[in-house]
């Protein structure tokens, strides 16, 4: 699978990079657009202005441009917090998309958006940044769009929990998470393959004790 991936708010650093290479290493062609032109945030207050800054209508100009190169071969956009919000505007709103990967973070929807795509979702159980009734409500919109969604939640991990060099790192959540999405990432491409259609978990609830 072709795969764009895009960082959060904290910019291009290491464990994007990281997580690209692992993507890589299971068979996936990963591109990770630098959003921030360069910039990085130590931390969360940092990362808000520098996002502040560009403006949200530009970082989704920067990221439609980055993954319009290879939007022809049916993407999968995938994205950590901010990063995931962005790959779910530019998913649904491209009729070709194969997937969408959401790490730690999700997007408002649009009443009359429509999309058969295979979303999976992964976050923290509590997420200050994804309280529950907004996480309900997403995803009765998203199921409503027509997606096929699953939701896996991780009790006691921090927000951030995929990145190691962040208080929220969590390791063995971490670890189940990347399992799970290869498993997804290696679905959608048999499925691509075969022609199939797809397949996901019915309920958020059915995944809330991992």
């Amino acid at each position: 699978m072709t795969i764009v991936l895009f960082h959060s708010m904290y910019g291009l650093r290491p464990a994007v990079l990281a997580a690209a290479d692992r993507l890589r290493a299971a068979g996936h062609d990963v591109h990770t657009p630098d959003l921030f032109d360069g910039r990085t945030a130590d931390d969360a207050e940092e990362g808000m202005r520098i996002k502040d800054e560009i403006g949200r209508d530009e970082l989704l100009r920067r990221a439609v441009t980055a993954a319009a190169p290879y939007s022809s071969r049916g993407l999968v956009y995938a994205g950590f917090s901010l990063g995931g919000s962005i790959a779910q505007n530019l998913a649904l709103g491209d009729e070709r998309a194969r997937g969408l990967l959401l790490l730690h973070g999700t997007s408002d929807i649009a009443d009359d958006a429509a999309t058969d795509v295979a979303v999976q979702l992964h976050v923290a159980d509590p997420d200050p940044f994804e309280p529950d009734d907004w996480l309900n409500a997403w995803y009765l919109r998203m199921r409503r769009a027509g997606a096929d969604v699953e939701v896996h939640r991780y009790r006691g991990a921090g927000h951030l929990y995929t990145d190691p060099d962040l208080p929220d790192y969590d390791a063995e959540a971490a670890e189940r998470t990347w399992a799970i999405a290869l498993d997804f990432l290696a679905d959608l491409s048999d499925s691509t393959d075969l022609g199939d259609g797809r397949g996901g978990a019915d309920d958020p609830a059915d995944a809330a004790d991992r």
